[in-house]
């Protein structure tokens, strides 16, 4: 029994391993993006959970001056707003398949968070899985060390539990203020929201502590 109980804690401890060297690897891969594609000081809007990329080349698109980053985790859907972004020749334009705690833990301190959008992300219903829903805690406190004082986070979703999960987050948040009086910056339709017709949005602004 004790050389069974042994060879699984074996088996964990060198899982656990491997899962630490697969994620620093990947981290680094994001650094030598973020050289390839941001070598210089640059403003950044911020898709998560970018999908096809239909939303993100269409505010490129309009707005030239801006740079946009689109992020998300499967590689279809990366590979698929890549080349509607090179179809349109869009420069200001990147899309990287990459974990977003991932991506914010390798972002270089020479790029400032301007914008946030987080569209229709996966609702997760069920009250065991909430934990894998997009929008936590830990996830606002990583985008805060990214972000200037009034950077707005842009939230919209269809599902109700998972609308009222965000603004819960938010209003709690002692460093992101929900914002009523904002309207939403850019209207574009988009696959999911076509589909989905019915839905809830919602705006919050960073405020740092020292801006108490």
């Amino acid at each position: 029994m004790d050389f069974l109980r042994s060879a699984q804690e074996e088996a964990r401890t060198v899982g656990h391993a491997h899962y630490l060297a697969e994620r620093a690897s990947r981290i680094q891969q994001i650094k030598v993006f973020f050289e390839a594609s941001y070598p210089d000081k640059a403003e950044i809007t911020l898709e998560i959970g970018c999908g096809h990329g239909h939303y993100l080349v269409a505010y490129a698109q309009q707005h030239p001056e801006i740079n946009c980053l689109g992020v998300d985790l499967v590689t279809k859907r990366i590979l698929k707003a890549g080349i509607k972004a090179g179809k349109r020749q869009l420069r200001n334009l990147h899309f990287l398949k990459a974990d977003i705690r991932e991506l914010l833990e390798a972002w270089p301190q020479r790029l400032i968070v301007t914008r946030v959008f987080i569209l229709f992300p996966d609702p997760w219903p069920k009250k065991r899985h909430v934990k894998n829903r997009v929008i936590q805690e830990g996830l606002l406190d990583q985008l805060g060390t990214c972000a200037r004082p009034g950077t707005p986070l842009h939230f919209r979703t269809d599902h109700e539990g998972q609308f009222a999960w965000g603004l819960e987050l938010m209003a709690s948040h002692p460093h992101w203020q929900l914002r009523d009086d904002w309207e939403w910056p850019f209207e574009n339709p988009s696959y999911f929201q076509d589909l989905l017709g019915k839905y809830q949005s919602l705006t919050a602004v960073y405020v740092p502590e020292d801006a108490y």
